[in-house]
């Protein structure tokens, strides 16, 4: 099956009160770790690609990966890049074969967000790609991109109502009290922003920073209306602990497949309980 846009999925999981993860591709192990949970699970999913990770793998290598596991898997699988800084990146992927992109303008104006989305949306639109924007300031470490708790700022409503109505696109990342990375308490999510920018738009909001919030906030996040969550630490941490534990334990091992097996059967764990907890197991 060939990669898809986020379209295949996302209507179906607004509709059904479900949502469908976003799980950040940073090298073969991660990519085959996903791609098998999801098949057992037989979940569509969307495979997340920084600008960070783009420079660390290569765009042609990500690209690859990407269409070998949708052949392999026979799954609905979008790859998306995350958190585009720009139109020019955005088209950059579009023409490497990207099947979804996501243009994060929260650093700008509301009136310069909306210019550019709207243009990345008219583009990709054309293409058969799916668009993700994003509004509002989440806080944490992304990359080498941090916010502190300070400058995060709340999505408001009306706003994010506006933006959708103006850009058309297809799911918004609004600014709800999840960070990126792993909290240090819990994190205090706004289920009623959430709930009255849903009810007013027909696309689904996404949850960014999905990593260590607890199960029943994400349960209550998919009941007011979050289509889409994104997890990336926690499968680094599973991986990096994996591998840490196995060298630990004998310095005489020094074959990447010794480690990188345990490390991605670890990740594999990880995106099936997270896929079982959003409710996309058995929706491809």
């Amino acid at each position: 099956m060939p990669l898809v846009s986020m379209n295949e999925f996302l209507p179906k999981a607004k509709a059904g009160k479900f949502a469908v993860g976003q799980f950040n591709m940073n090298n073969l192990e991660f990519a085959q770790a996903i791609t098998e949970a999801a098949i057992a699970e037989k979940s569509p999913f969307i495979f997340g690609v920084s600008e960070g990770a783009l420079k660390y793998m290569g765009i042609e290598y990500t690209v690859a990966i990407a269409e070998a596991a949708a052949k392999q898997s026979g799954l609905p699988i979008a790859l998306h890049l995350d958190h585009g800084s720009s139109y020019e990146m955005a088209m950059k992927c579009i023409r490497a074969g990207f099947s979804s992109v996501m243009f994060d303008g929260s650093h700008y104006s509301l009136e310069e967000n909306i210019a550019i989305t709207k243009q990345v949306v008219k583009a990709a639109h054309a293409m058969g790609v799916s668009v993700e924007g994003e509004l509002g300031t989440i806080g944490g470490v992304e990359d080498d991109i941090s916010v502190d708790e300070e400058h995060a700022a709340l999505a408001k409503p009306e706003e994010a109502i506006r933006f959708y109505e103006e850009t058309g696109v297809d799911c918004l990342a609004i600014a709800v009290g999840t960070a990126h990375g792993m909290y240090k308490g819990e994190p205090k999510i706004h289920y009623d922003i959430i709930q009255k920018v849903t009810d007013a738009i027909p696309v689904p909001v996404v949850l960014h920073g999905g990593s260590g919030v607890p199960d029943e906030a994400i349960r209550l996040s998919i009941a007011a209306g979050v289509g889409k969550i994104n997890v990336n630490t926690e499968n680094q941490v599973a991986c990096t602990n994996a591998i840490r534990e196995i060298l630990s334990a004998d310095s005489n091992v020094y074959d990447p497949r010794k480690y990188m097996v345990p490390a991605r059967e670890a990740m594999k764990a990880v995106v099936q309980e997270k896929i079982r907890l959003f409710g996309s197991s058995n929706q491809a």
